[in-house]
């Protein structure tokens, strides 16, 4: 299939800038895989949809506020740092802007010089390697000078950061949010609970490969950028027991997905495992863990559109996005959901 084959026409006024003032009050699209019918609801609604011995799977990591903005020395010019990936005692991986003047040692300091930082390498994308120089604890630091790394689609400032994050969010290492699972509530998770839904969480840290457009023609030529994935021993056995009773397997979220569908057995049951995955899925794909998916709505020609027409099919889902700009669903990170049964 080529990449253009997924590309839909979407007008800019649906491109959602803002989060609603109540997460579970987004709209949701339930899209029936089997044949294509559709149910306009809100999220809230999704209990209606989850049954007694399902097993919802959330991603839990929390996104860092990897976004620096500061200058380079001597120059004074100004620089953009976006953490992607700790590569260990002081050094990750970077995007910086403008990149062509940030070649290797390239001098950057940051909040009047509380951090400071100094370009140790380039890698064959573009990225840099950075050496972070500072005192304390590099996550506080971090909380202090750093910005969240909205999508550069999204041209408004965050008034409260916690609105990119998700309720339950724990484990620090994104660099975006995991977006399918910001439309739940506290309450809403304990209302599932109750409903004797189980709850798994996994963790895979969002990288570069969300911000990275699909430049092939042909998609089986595109490379995804690897991840880092896992699943503990406690999720492993929750997600194995669901399975074995006949319950389904919820995703949250095309991470959630992806991390399942790396790290399964061949039969679709787990043990606790890590690894780092760049696994893609595309029509064509066979699912081994996942049973349903909640998803956001995605960009034209992304990995992300194309790993949901894996799962609902191409024809269902490019009938479903159609529909959902027809009927003025909120798109991207802040925007709507769509529930795949």
């Amino acid at each position: 299939m080529k990449t253009h084959d997924f590309y839909y026409d979407l007008p800019q006024e649906l491109i959602a800038q803002t989060p609603l003032e109540r997460r579970d009050s987004s709209r949701l699209m339930v899209l029936h895989k089997d044949t294509g019918a559709m149910e306009h609801r809100h999220f809230y609604d999704i209990l209606d949809y989850l049954q007694p011995g399902d097993c919802l799977v959330l991603n839990n990591s929390r996104v860092l506020p990897a976004r620096l903005l500061g200058h380079r020395e001597p120059t004074r010019g100004a620089v953009e740092v976006l953490l992607l990936q700790d590569k260990g005692d002081g050094v990750w991986e970077c995007l910086t802007k403008p990149g062509k003047k940030t070649p290797v040692g390239t001098e950057l300091s940051f909040g009047d010089g509380e951090l400071t930082a100094t370009v140790v390498g380039a890698m064959d994308e573009g990225n840099k390697l950075v050496q972070f120089h500072y005192e304390g604890i590099f996550l506080e630091v971090l909380e202090r000078l750093g910005k969240m790394p909205l999508p550069p689609y999204i041209r408004q400032e965050l008034k409260d950061s916690e609105r990119y994050q998700t309720v339950y969010s724990k484990v620090n290492g994104s660099a975006a949010a995991p977006t399918a699972g910001l439309h739940f509530t506290k309450e809403l998770l304990e209302k599932i609970a109750q409903k004797g839904v189980s709850i798994a969480y996994i963790t895979l840290h969002v990288g570069l490969g969300t911000f990275r457009p699909v430049k092939a023609e042909e998609i089986t030529e595109h490379h995804m950028h690897s991840e880092f994935c896992m699943i503990d021993r406690q999720t492993a056995e929750t997600i194995n027991e669901a399975k074995d009773r006949g319950g389904r397997i919820v995703c949250v979220g095309t991470t959630s997905c992806r991390t399942l569908e790396s790290l399964a057995d061949a039969d679709g049951h787990f043990t606790e495992k890590s690894a780092w995955t760049d696994i893609f899925i595309y029509p064509g794909y066979r699912f081994r863990a996942m049973d349903a998916l909640i998803t956001n709505f995605h960009l034209p020609e992304s990995t992300l559109i194309m790993l949901v027409s894996a799962f609902a099919g191409y024809e269902h889902t490019m009938n479903a996005y159609h529909t959902a700009v027809a009927e003025r669903y909120r798109f991207f990170s802040f925007g709507d959901a769509m529930l795949i049964l």
